[in-house]
């Protein structure tokens, strides 16, 4: 009987198969390349990697439990930010991702239907709220669902659905009583007027990440925005205190540097386009992405993530897309020169 294969013998340099099923997992990238030099790139996360500057925070932001006029604040200017109706329409709460199972939970039990492929946690957020999932391709197959989901831009392609597709989806919805939940955790970057933030009434919902854009994904900060009578059963549901002082005070903010924002959604920009000219370079087909990540189709998606592993840089593969991988964006010129070296020795190997 033939000897089974060996990590040792797949993988020679010493790292292990161990799947990364989230960006941002450089405890397990060390332990999958236990060689790979220091410091670690983590090119894996759509998150900005110039943050906003933290200001100066009182000690009564970390010592008192926060109050609810803060809380107010911070909804306040959201809503300006984001153009939703008012601050009625807004629910701060601690990140995203806690959101998605409440929000599918405003729902009854039913059909959910997510424009796939995306950002895996819809589908298993959803069914843990009692819905039965399906994954649909086309957005004409989302208006007989009872919960219809959608991001927007997608997470990893950068797909984006035009508003007057979604109005019109919702509008399909609303005949029979279903909803349709917008994850626009991206949106900071993407065209104006392609966000649904201003029409989260009846039957549309609005999901906004803070910590992506801003590059503070660390004090889990994130918003829904929706019809004021939702809006008061979800603030029900998370209950008094959901997001921490620090976030409320940094939150309320960054989201009102009008300066900052502007001048971030440039030099992102440009990055993304030296991102795609480097991997261009390399001979990788860049397919799509947001001004925040960019995605790239190979054959060979598997075996470069491994190679960049080696090299230290931690990039994103995705197990039920096996030629997709994605970069994010890196933080300095250091940063960006370990890549270039990389790629030239992908390309120089080939």
């Amino acid at each position: 009987m033939a000897k089974a294969a060996s990590a040792t013998d797949i993988f020679p340099h010493g790292e292990t198969d161990e799947p990364l099923l989230h960006g941002g997992d450089l405890d397990a990238a060390r332990r999958q390349f236990p060689g790979a030099p220091e410091p670690f790139i983590d090119l894996s996360t759509g998150i900005n990697p110039n943050s906003y500057p933290v200001p100066h925070l009182p000690a009564d932001a970390f010592a008192r439990l926060p109050d609810r006029a803060a809380t107010v604040a911070l909804a306040t200017v959201a809503a300006a930010a984001y153009g939703a109706p008012s601050a009625q329409h807004v629910v701060p709460a601690p990140g995203t991702q806690i959101l998605l199972p409440l929000v599918a939970g405003l729902i009854r039990p039913g059909r959910a239907a997510i424009l796939s492929p995306t950002y895996n946690e819809h589908a298993r957020c959803a069914a843990i709220a009692g819905h039965s999932v399906t994954q649909v391709h086309d957005t004409a197959d989302l208006g007989d669902a009872d919960l219809a989901i959608v991001t927007s831009p997608n997470n990893p392609d950068g797909r984006t659905i035009e508003r007057d597709t979604m109005l019109a989806v919702a509008a399909k919805l609303r005949r029979h009583g279903g909803m349709l939940v917008v994850d626009e955790a991206f949106a900071d970057t993407a065209p104006p007027g392609s966000s649904l933030a201003g029409d989260v009434t009846r039957n549309i919902i609005v999901l906004r990440s803070f910590g992506k854009f801003f590059g503070l994904a660390g004090i889990r900060l994130g918003f829904a925005l929706l019809d004021r009578p939702l809006a008061a059963r979800l603030d029900a549901i998370l209950g008094p205190w959901p997001v921490s002082g620090p976030a409320l005070a940094i939150g309320a903010k960054a989201l009102a540097d009008a300066a900052w924002i502007e001048r971030t959604r440039h030099d992102l920009a440009h990055a993304a386009r030296r991102l795609d000219a480097m991997l261009g370079n390399a001979g990788l087909d860049v397919i799509g992405g947001t001004a925040l990540f960019r995605l790239v189709r190979t054959e060979a998606a598997h075996a470069l993530f491994h190679h960049f592993g080696r090299a230290g840089i931690l990039t994103r593969i995705f197990p039920d897309n096996p030629t997709w991988l994605r970069f994010g964006l890196p933080p300095d010129e250091a940063a960006w020169r370990r890549l270039e070296i990389s790629l030239g020795s992908m390309r120089d190997n080939r």
